[in-house]
């Protein structure tokens, strides 16, 4: 999971001199999913998610239960709104990090995604919707089945900001930081609570590529793609550790 603190502003004497330097923001109608949709079980009072990495399963009573081997939580209170929604609640030390509001449409075939995420020092948000792949376990709640992302259509998503040198790159995001050399070597990610070191590959002036660690593995792979104008940003992200890729758009801020 890649989950969406003050910002961390370089002056602006700074941010001049390559066509990456600047503040960007994502387009979030941009923002598409493919690949291993996310698979869901709500039956008998326990919630399990088996696409996630690793998969875990939990009461669905409204109370905090504990689970492992997460670098961004360790507990999830899920709890049922409705014949046809749910919350889901990801925690870490009883703190609230991220709320996944999801309602069912009335033919089951869509789920709509309100999510508020805390992990930074400034809340983000985001909306989407998702299509039914693999029907629901009979019985189940409708939550229940596998989904693909489908549009993303609202959302408050905090900006970033790049500044490339002759021999790396720097990136300041809601509290998030690095500033790293294109020598392949890991550098950490400041202000990262899942301990994220990173590493960089300069292809050329207008292409970059991050690889992402954490616990010992790599669990991103991001393509950042600059226009030939300068005004947008093109980002692939191969979500490693969830099978998926996430394509979206950056645009330049003025």
């Amino acid at each position: 999971m890649r989950f969406l603190i003050p910002t961390l502003l370089l002056p602006a004497a700074a941010l001049a001199g390559t066509g990456f330097d600047g503040t960007w923001k994502t387009n979030i109608e941009s923002v598409k999913t493919t690949g291993k949709p996310l698979a869901l079980l709500l039956t008998g009072g326990e919630y399990t998610c088996s696409s996630c990495n690793p998969p875990y399963t939990v009461k669905a009573d409204g109370a905090e239960h504990e689970v492992t081997g997460r670098a961004y939580f360790d507990a999830v209170q899920v709890t049922v709104t409705g014949p046809r929604s749910a919350d889901i609640v990801l925690k870490q030390r009883s703190k609230e990090v991220v709320r996944f509001s999801d309602t069912v449409s009335a033919d089951g075939m869509t789920v709509t995604s309100k999510v508020t995420n805390h992990q930074g020092a400034q809340t983000e948000t985001d909306e989407f919707t998702a299509k039914r792949v693999a029907a629901a376990s009979a019985g189940s709640h409708p939550l229940s089945g596998s989904w693909q992302e489908e549009q993303h259509s609202r959302g408050e998503q905090r900006p970033v900001q790049y500044r490339m040198t002759a021999d790396g790159f720097q990136m300041r995001w809601n509290g998030q930081s690095y500033d790293a050399k294109f020598d392949g070597k890991e550098y950490p990610v400041a202000g990262d609570p899942g301990k994220t070191s990173m590493s960089l590959k300069k292809i050329d002036d207008f292409t970059i590529e991050e690889t992402d660690h954490r616990q010992g593995k790599i669990v991103d792979e991001i393509r950042l793609t600059l226009a030939k104008d300068g005004n947008t940003i093109a980002v692939v992200d191969q979500d490693i550790a969830l099978g998926q890729t996430v394509t979206y758009t950056l645009e330049r801020q003025r």
